[in-house]
Parts: structure tokens; C-alpha cells; sequence
């Protein structure tokens, strides 16, 4: 009897560019400037992107600006968030100590120091990138942007908005 053998590759590939952007202001701040200085439209999504980690609930800002013209879809998504763990420690006398701790949680781990990351999704490889990066870096808020090659990114999985 013959074997039949399906081999499953994962050979849906997203591919799209990074620009990762050091830049100490909000979220809401940062997509202000960006529209401001590069033309786009970026407004925030309904729904953030959602993690669920050890029992604590992880969001991390999320924007995007949709080009139907050029087919090109932009994300600006921060890459810290800062969670209040409340420790009750209770003492016997009249007063209690609360303690409460601040984790920063990264949605990509290997990038600690950079701020935001603007993902760029387009069905056409028209993207001027060094253009782009450059205009980013004319903005005086911005400490510094640089484009990021998404095969050398380990948590890749935490790219995907949809």
C-alpha cells in the first residue's frame, strides 16, 4: 500500500518593511508628527493590539493609515508597554503597605530601546524607504529611525494586526 506524505510549508509570507523609531513622546503625539511630516492619515484603530501574559492584560497602541491609491497599508505600533501590578501585602498594624510594581512589556523582546515601529505593507515594491527614514529623522521629536530587515526579527508572529 503507498504512503502518502503531505509536507505543510509555511509558505505565506508576508512581506512588508520595518522602520523602527526612537522617540521618548506618546503614541498619539508620534502619529501626529508622522502624518504631519510625511502626508499620511494615520488614525488609531478601535481595538489595540491584545496580549495576555501570566495573567496580565498587555496592549500596545495601534495606528494605521490605509493608501488605497497606492496600495499600501501603514502601521505605527508601539513596542512598550508599561502594566501596574498591584502586591497587597497586609501588616497588623494600623496601617497597610500597597506596594505596586510597573512592568514594561515588549512586543518585540530583541528591540528593547526602540519606541515605535512603523510597519509598511504594500503590494508593490515602490516603497522609497531611504526617503522615508530620512524624512522621519528631519522631525525634531525623533532621537533617531532606522530601517529594521524583517528575517532578522525572532518574534515575527507579533507583527500580524489582523
Amino acid at each position: 500500500m503507498a504512503h502518502h506524505k503531505l509536507i505543510l510549508d509555511d509558505d505565506i509570507k508576508e512581506t512588508y518593511s520595518l522602520v523602527a523609531i526612537h522617540c521618548s513622546e506618546e503614541a498619539y503625539k508620534m502619529a501626529f508628527l508622522l502624518n504631519k511630516q510625511l502626508g499620511l492619515h494615520l488614525q488609531r484603530k478601535e481595538v489595540d493590539l491584545e496580549y495576555s501574559n501570566d495573567g496580565l492584560e498587555i496592549t500596545f497602541s495601534l495606528f494605521e493609515y490605509e493608501n488605497a491609491m497606492q496600495y499600501t497599508t501603514y502601521n505605527l505600533v508601539a513596542n512598550k508597554c508599561r502594566s501596574l501590578i498591584a502586591n497587597m501585602q497586609s501588616s497588623s498594624g494600623l496601617f497597610s503597605n500597597d506596594i505596586s510594581e510597573t512592568v514594561i512589556t515588549y512586543l518585540l523582546p530583541e528591540f528593547k530601546k526602540v519606541d515605535f515601529f512603523l510597519k509598511i505593507f504594500s503590494d508593490f515594491e515602490l516603497i522609497p524607504l531611504r526617503k522615508l527614514v530620512s524624512d522621519i529623522n528631519e522631525i525634531k521629536q525623533v532621537i533617531s529611525a532606522y530601517s529594521v530587515d524583517p528575517e532578522a526579527i525572532k518574534s515575527k508572529s507579533n507583527l500580524i494586526f489582523d
